[in-house]
């Protein structure tokens, strides 16, 4: 089942898909999506992420190709990738060409490269617990944005953060399955080497997940985003869709 098509706009052959990072949902595109002008572009939700599709497996693979089936869906003859962090690792994955896509070019902003043994063992511990619940939508939400890195850059009662609220029984939970932690583990400086299409990385300057240093061992011309921290694209969407066409 191919993700749900969170946004969509615009019209042409090269369909610009924007993938979002671990924890948040297709609404973290929304300071871009206008400034697109035009330009065809879908914003699916990942599995287990919002309403995009539900259980596992978890792996990169599965989230690359569940955003295939999608391109193939909407008729993409060709697609060029914005993803940030965790969509980002997608984005590459989706690059390799594996997945019967033509990928004309990969930009993966704020994407953690070195993850040490205990990091790896966090994220496993928390794809192993149940979802949590809160007696109000407005504790959901600042659940959501703080597991979205996005506390304090988006208004908790704003529909940014509201899209990442599900009401379930006893309650209001992230619109989260934990189990997508899962997909960490495997060495994204690897997974990063195996995009076959042209990939470009890039961060916020005072992006404390990853530096200049780590990126250009992948990309010899990686960039840092003035003024942004993880979350670039949220913070300097103009400077983000720039790296779009190089």
């Amino acid at each position: 089942m191919p993700p749900r098509e969170a946004g969509q706009g615009g019209s042409g052959e090269d369909l610009v898909v924007l993938l979002h990072g671990l924890g948040a949902t297709s609404s973290v595109w929304s300071r871009l999506t206008p400034l697109l002008a035009g330009r065809p572009w879908v914003a699916p939700e990942l599995r287990g992420h919002g309403a995009g599709p539900a259980g596992p497996p978890w792996g990169y693979g599965q989230h690359a190709a569940d955003v295939a089936a999608l391109s193939a869906e909407l008729g993409a003859s060709r697609v060029t990738v914005l993803g940030h962090s965790f969509g980002g690792v997608v984005g590459a994955v989706l690059g390799t060409g594996w997945f019967g896509v033509e990928v004309s070019r990969v930009v993966a902003v704020g994407v953690k490269i070195d993850w040490t043994a205990e990091e790896e063992a966090g994220a496993r511990r928390v794809a192993g617990r149940p979802p949590q619940v809160f007696p109000t939508a407005a504790e959901a939400a600042e659940r959501h944005l703080r597991l979205a890195g996005l506390t304090g850059l988006v208004d908790p009662s704003s529909e940014v953060a509201l899209a990442g609220v599900r009401e379930v029984d006893g309650g209001f939970s992230p619109a989260l399955d934990p189990g997508a932690f899962g997909a960490v583990g495997p060495s994204v400086e690897a997974v990063l080497r195996s995009c076959r299409a042209p990939l470009r990385l890039a961060a916020g300057a005072a992006d404390p997940m990853v530096g200049l240093d780590a990126m250009r061992r992948i990309d010899p011309d990686a960039v840092l985003v003035e003024g942004a921290g993880h979350n670039a694209h949220w913070e300097a969407p103009e400077a983000v869709l720039a790296l779009l066409d190089g």
